[in-house]
């Protein structure tokens, strides 16, 4: 039988410095590129190994800003069938528990589902929370750094990448992956496939008012999590000191005096 495959992705911040508001602590998206978050890619490339090899179809969701339609663009172009792009100023300011109900209402709609697919995590924050609060609003089985999957006889067999162990589950459907990164190489995008995104409508935008959800449920309202104070990036000048002698030992006794000079290094 044919798998319903939903694959989720962030659209995130291209640069290792985030801006805080203050006063909500939420990231300042404006004027910052964005890009596909890069572990997501390896959720996607999964998802269309599993299309290939058994079947079926793949829809990508996104709860982002419109400009996300470009990283839904991507995918399609990598070979997604289908997108949603979940996108209302409601929305904005979401923590982790707050986009995990939006998403998982979202795949709601889009049941029957057998497999769901995330990413680890995301570059913008790191939390990994995402899929396992997703599989519990669901009420579905969630597997973790997942790097091969197999669909037999209706069951998922998964296998996952621990420090130490390789280990392989057997999960009944519908249930939720969590990729580990760096697991597979996504694919390039293919203009052909590309071109559909432009040309047919395969790409949707969900407003709250499909979605149907209260006010109090979602966005910053519905987050519980306070931010109590902001992370501040610190600034470190750089001096732009540079060796420019040829002999090793006497490039390191040079770095060495300059660590001394600047305390940076203690000879114990």
């Amino acid at each position: 039988m044919p798998l319903n495959i939903i694959v989720c992705i962030k659209w995130v911040p291209n640069t290792q410095i985030v801006n805080i508001d203050p006063n909500t602590g939420t990231l300042i998206r404006e004027g910052v590129p964005s890009i596909i978050n890069p572990h997501d890619l390896n959720a996607v490339e999964m998802a269309l190994r599993l299309k290939e090899k058994y079947g079926g179809v793949v829809t990508a969701v996104s709860m982002a800003p419109m400009s996300a339609k470009t990283g839904l663009e991507f995918v399609i172009g990598m070979g997604v069938d289908r997108a949603i792009l979940v996108s209302d100023r409601v929305f904005a300011g979401a923590d982790t528990l707050a986009t995990s109900y939006t998403l998982s209402k979202v795949i709601e709609k889009l049941r029957p589902f057998d497999i769901l697919i995330f990413g680890q995590e995301t570059i913008d924050s790191s939390t990994a929370h995402i899929g396992a609060q997703t599989a519990s609003w669901l009420r579905v089985p969630y597997l973790y750094y997942v790097v091969d999957v197999e669909y037999i006889n209706g069951v998922v067999r998964a296998t996952r990448r621990l420090e130490k162990k390789i280990e392989v589950y057997e999960l009944p459907t519908p249930c939720l992956l969590a990729v580990a990164m760096k697991s597979n190489e996504p694919r390039p995008v293919k203009l052909s496939h590309k071109l559909r995104a432009k040309m047919e409508n395969v790409i949707e935008v969900w407003t709250n008012n499909e979605v149907g959800l209260k006010r109090e449920c979602i966005g910053l309202r519905g987050s519980p999590t306070v931010v109590e104070k902001c992370i501040v990036t610190p600034s470190v000048p750089r001096k732009k000191q540079r060796f420019d002698g040829q002999d090793v030992r006497e490039a390191v006794k040079w770095l060495v005096d300059r660590l001394i000079e600047d305390e940076g290094l203690k000879i114990i």
